[in-house]
């Protein structure tokens, strides 16, 4: 128990590499082992090879029917899941990133949305579902009606 003192799981920075002795060492790499941190490159964007960050949130600002609210969405959230739970009506459905009843237009800021079944020309558009996106910066976006994004989705799909 002692090296679990050496974490602090409320930070974005990553654990410091400038090591006293060989001990601190082994309990570092057996520590590291015991957290996982979800797939899809998370852990505020550092290098998992590196260090190993814990606990990161961004600030995502979401408007949704003319109101706007802000949220803080703790990196392996989705922005959806944060939204419902702050009580919001969000349109959704599977919550799987597959039936495109969630979509937004992402107007600042970037999401991992890796999960998602966007073609790659959609999300470089600035499109996303937001029961497939995680935070990766502060970001605000935008809710939309689902024929938007269903339009644009098909109309890659023909090229």
């Amino acid at each position: 128990m002692a090296a679990a003192s050496l974490f602090h799981f409320t930070t974005c920075r990553p654990l410091s590499h400038s090591y006293n002795n060989t001990r601190q060492k082994q309990h570092l790499t057996k520590l590291q082992q015991l957290i996982t941190i979800r797939g899809r490159g998370r852990g505020c964007g550092r290098d998992r090879r590196r260090s190993v960050a814990v606990g990161c949130s961004y600030k995502v600002v979401i408007e949704h029917q003319g109101q706007v609210t802000e949220l803080e969405v703790e990196d392996d959230e989705t922005i959806l899941s944060k939204a419902l739970d702050r009580g919001l009506s969000v349109p959704h459905d599977c919550k799987l990133g597959v039936c495109m009843t969630c979509p937004a237009k992402l107007i600042s800021g970037a999401v991992d949305q890796s999960e998602g079944m966007l073609s790659d020309d959609v999300a470089d558009k600035g499109y996303a579902l937001l029961c497939a996106s995680y935070p990766r910066s502060d970001c605000w976006v935008r809710t939309i009606p689902e024929e938007e994004l269903l339009s644009l989705q098909l109309a890659t799909a023909n090229d």
